[in-house]
């Protein structure tokens, strides 16, 4: 077995220290999500606290962790009688992003169950995590059904398995946390409130620390036993620590005055729901604690606010974490009226391990404008010598501002998928309803009864049976198909031309764009970013889950030159064939804003007709959301849709109180122009 790294060896991040050391404290906390970007010593440190943790007593033999002094009543390997039981370490259970359902929650075997009566149950991973660490590693990128069972697991403390009837049920109440990267996309906001404490983290930019950082991790692969030798009694000072301040957690004291103060401090950052008041009051009590005292004081409420509050006050995923310190100070000032006068021999509490250890060292590591013409505005006209997207340069103007967000029709991609669980597209699922029947393709998991009993009824006489009852064998089963919803790839084709600003009209797409990024993000989308302008195309955004990251792109998108509406489409076509090599079961869904004008590059207009119709070949489905404005419309936005064999859409009538069902099947829209006529959805 490997030895971890030393908990107190890890360099910089006294954030991330001190949350993993208050739920080691008192787990009530509700565990802790440690949001930062790659190499910081986010999964180092969490898998160096469950060596700090006590150990833990459980009833001998049994597969559930039940305590000998109240064993569970239920336990599937009960009944056990109260008292005895045995001492272990603490487990740390890690949860893998690409588990299966059966691997979390247990496997039941339907077959026996059927054929025999016998519950035969392998413990899953939350029955592993019981009393102990459940640490999933970019908990974001968790598949959504996964996510469902974590929720659940979480509220009631217990983990259930039913299927067809049979049912097991086991305690299952553990430590959650989560560490993920926030390029790689949010969590969505119902986990996101289950985790009690959160922390940003990030890379000293100091290079003596940097430099401590490569000399301890390069000792420690050098020769992990040595190397956790020097840190075992900084080690067993935390830990003692640990115990000191978990006796002491029950005589801790929370008055009415810090009370009021984390009900003004929630109420001032308007967070949504109760929790975040509960899960203060437990940190606030915990600090205490581990600060050696017996009152809660306004530092420790501070210090709660700090941690418990920066991701519920979020209203979406473009919103910035943290919070206000200076209104979080007035809050605390204007409600601290109460405060109790602090112990003066308590220890100071630094948010580290304690226990002597070297005070320098201590805390966690971690165009030619030639040919024919789509007619444009006068801004169109730039110099044909632009430069490319992204850069300063004749024709460029300022990035403008995005007008507020909208609720956005649902826009989906024809026919039935298989990819990645979502909220967007009709998709074969392993959740979601019933649609028929199929013989099961490996193991089991779904049973439909009805087609089983269909299967089987047949040979009753031929297996001996004359009375009731049914006799089934293993060919009889049937597997539930299922119909749900998958998520797609969204990838928006922006112009961010000349033509486009005018009118100040570039404030108007960013907030359409904005709103259908938010709507991305709603149903679990990837989405990805393409811009032309000038005399080329970019890729602003490859495809991402962070949607976030996708809104700060097109915040700062600069505008300007000639639209080379055929290299934009050109650059889309190339993200998605490498995309499709990568991960062919998702189905992308193309989204093109512009006026339709094409006026950069030899032949715009034959060209960019060529693109589009590379699109509709591959039977991509996609929308074009029109953008002209003003008294007379020249329809170029319903040509293009036209070639592209999809819709298009006004940016008025993309609001979700306008118009229904915006992408129609793409053989319908070819037929249409077989005979003549150009339909937009």
């Amino acid at each position: 077995m490997s030895i971890p790294f030393p908990f107190t060896a890890v360099v910089g991040q006294d954030d991330l220290r001190l949350a993993l050391l208050l739920n080691a404290v008192s787990p009530a906390v509700g565990g802790v999500l440690v949001r930062g970007e790659k190499g910081t010593a986010k999964s180092t440190a969490v898998r160096a606290l469950s060596s700090l943790l006590p150990p833990v007593a459980v009833v001998p033999g049994c597969r559930f962790s039940c305590d000998p002094a109240a064993p569970a009543p239920d336990c599937p390997d009960g009944p056990h009688e109260a008292g005895g039981g045995t001492a272990r370490a603490a487990r740390m259970v890690e949860l893998p992003v690409g588990a299966s359902e059966d691997r979390l929650v247990g496997a039941l075997d339907i077959e026996r169950a059927l054929a025999e009566g016998v519950k035969a149950f392998e413990p899953g991973l939350l029955a592993d995590a019981h009393r102990g660490i459940l640490y999933v590693d970019e908990v974001n990128l968790l598949h959504d059904h996964l996510v469902d069972l974590l929720l659940d697991a979480a509220a009631m403390g217990a983990s259930y398995v039913e299927r067809e009837g049979v049912s097991v049920r086991h305690a299952a109440r553990f430590l959650l946390v989560g560490t993920m990267n926030p390029e790689e996309g949010e969590l969505r906001p119902q986990l996101l409130d289950r985790f009690g404490l959160t922390v940003e983290v990030a890379a000293s930019r100091e290079p003596d620390e940097r430099v401590e950082v490569v000399r301890r991790r390069l000792a420690h692969d050098d020769d992990p036993a040595a190397f956790a030798a020097r840190w075992a009694e900084e080690e067993a000072a935390v830990r003692e620590r640990i115990v000191a301040a978990r006796e002491l957690l029950p005589s801790v004291r929370l008055g009415d005055g810090a009370l009021r103060q984390i009900a003004a401090t929630c109420a001032a950052f308007e967070v949504d729901g109760m929790r975040a008041d509960i899960v203060m009051a437990r940190t606030a009590t915990a600090l205490a604690a581990w600060a050696g005292r017996t009152d809660v004081l306004a530092e420790d409420v501070r210090q709660a606010a700090l941690l418990a509050l920066p991701h519920r006050r979020r209203r979406n995923p473009f919103d910035a974490p943290g919070l206000d310190e200076d209104k979080l100070d007035q809050t605390l000032e204007e409600f601290g009226d109460d405060e109790p006068d602090p112990e003066p021999d308590g220890p100071d509490d630094d948010g580290g391990g304690g226990g002597g250890r070297p005070p320098a060292d201590d805390g966690p590591q971690g165009g030619d404008a030639s040919g024919p013409e789509r007619a444009g505005d006068g801004e169109d006209a730039a110099d044909p010598a632009a430069p490319p997207p992204g850069g300063p340069g004749a024709g460029e103007q300022a990035p403008a501002k995005a007008s507020e967000p909208f609720r956005t029709k649902v826009l989906s991609v024809p026919g039935i998928g298989e990819g990645a669980a979502g909220r967007r597209s009709r998709a074969r699922t392993e959740h979601g309803r019933t649609t028929g029947a199929r013989r099961p393709r490996g193991a089991l998991t779904k049973l439909h009864l009805a087609a089983t009993v269909q299967a089987a009824a047949p040979h009753q006489r031929a297996r001996g049976r004359s009375g009731p009852g049914l006799v089934v064998r293993r060919d009889d089963l049937r597997q539930a198909a299922r119909e749900g919803r998958e998520g797609n790839l969204v990838l928006f084709v922006v112009d961010a031309s000349g033509s486009m600003a005018a009118r100040q009209r570039m404030g108007a797409v960013k907030g359409a764009v904005l709103s259908l990024l938010l709507d991305a993000y709603q149903r679990r989308d990837k989405v990805g970013l393409v811009t032309f302008r000038g005399s080329g195309a970019d890729v602003a955004l490859p495809p991402t889950s962070s949607v976030d990251a996708a809104a700060a792109r097109l915040e700062s998108l600069p505008t300007g030159g000639r639209t080379p509406l055929a290299a934009g489409l050109l650059k889309a076509h190339d993200v998605l064939r490498v995309e499709r090599l990568r991960d062919p079961a998702r189905r992308p869904l193309m989204v093109v804003v512009t006026d339709g004008r094409a006026t950069g590059g030899p032949e715009p207009v034959a060209l960019s007709g060529r693109a589009a119709r590379l699109f509709a070949a591959e039977g991509v489905a996609s929308v074009v959301v029109d953008c002209e404005t003003g008294p007379v419309r020249l329809g170029l936005a319903g040509q293009l849709a036209g070639e592209l064999g999809g819709g298009a859409v006004t940016l008025d009538d993309l609001r979700a109180d306008a118009i229904a069902g915006l992408v129609r099947d793409v053989r319908e829209v070819q037929d249409a122009r077989g005979n003549g006529t150009r339909r937009a959805a």
